[in-house]
């Protein structure tokens, strides 16, 4: 047996974490959007072995159990008591080191797709459990659809589409780690998000209220390690974009447009300065079995 699964990318609308925990883990509240640039994870199983094998087109992944993908396969088999191989292939469209999650994505894909492939009747919440131990952000790549996430990443609750727009985004050359820029977290310094307003603004179609509270507290403290981010944003917003931002812990950066013309036109302008620039819209992955709030 084989199936493909479709694995988007997400962008943070709006990230804040509020508090960090005894334990060192931290508490989020944020708002994400997936995207339609995806990877793409092929999955067929072996019955006369039993081991999982990763591969990728990607020079830049470990295709063992570090890869995240191994990880979400070997947690459906243990937990299932399922004994049958896999061959897990993917095809990379996502940026590495993004902070745009593709390999959470990634994994999330590998949940679907076993989910599907076994038949083993899980809900998206139930798949979003299992996600949280491999990374915080794979519960949300679960869902794959515009969201408030809070709690350690656990908590999805999705929300409306977006009203419409176009997103620019731009990834600069550098590869940012996410544990060096959350270990430079100063909560005394933090100004917290008004991230209330944003879903407000999601659940009126409202595009000047989206636009106008999202921010990244993150981005500070990115931007000052690669200034390379503040110089993008700078352009973006240069060209014409209503806002830009960092997404996650960067050095991604994207701008948005109400409309396609000006979208292209800050696409092209864009491609001078950067090497990898993408113009996309926000999706919804289909078959997800959730109630979304409007």
């Amino acid at each position: 047996m084989e199936i493909t699964e479709k694995a988007p990318a997400k962008l943070n609308l709006c990230l804040d974490t509020p508090f960090q925990h005894p334990n060192g883990s931290f508490e989020w509240e944020m708002v994400m959007t997936a995207i339609d640039l995806a990877d793409y994870v092929h999955i067929e199983t072996m019955s006369d072995d039993d081991r999982i094998t990763v591969k990728t087109d990607s020079g830049f992944l470990p295709c063992d159990q570090r890869n995240l993908t191994y990880q979400a396969a070997k947690k459906i088999k243990s937990h299932f008591g399922i004994e049958t191989g896999l061959k897990i292939s993917i095809k990379k469209n996502i940026p590495v080191a993004a902070g745009m999650g593709g390999g959470s994505a990634d994994a999330a894909a590998v949940l679907r797709a076993l989910n599907k492939l076994w038949e083993l009747g899980l809900s998206s919440k139930e798949l979003a459990q299992f996600g949280l131990s491999i990374d915080s952000d794979v519960p949300f790549c679960v869902y794959s659809q515009t969201a408030l996430v809070t709690g350690q990443g656990e908590i999805v609750t999705p929300l409306r589409e977006l009203p419409t727009m176009w997103f620019v985004i731009a990834k600069p050359p550098a590869s940012v780690s996410t544990p060096f820029i959350l270990k430079q977290i100063n909560y005394d310094n933090l100004e917290h998000l008004n991230v209330a307003q944003l879903v407000s603004g999601i659940k009126d179609q409202d595009f000047k209220l989206i636009t106008s509270n999202m921010q990244n507290v993150l981005e500070p403290i990115s931007a000052a390690r690669y200034p390379e981010i503040t110089r993008i944003k700078h352009k973006m917003l240069q060209f014409g974009t209503s806002a830009a931002l960092m997404s996650g812990t960067g050095p991604t950066v994207y701008g948005v447009c109400q409309n396609y013309s000006r979208a292209a036109r800050v696409y092209n302008s864009l491609r001078g300065f950067c090497e990898e620039v993408y113009l996309v819209k926000s999706i919804t992955l289909k078959g997800s079995n959730v109630h979304t709030i409007k």
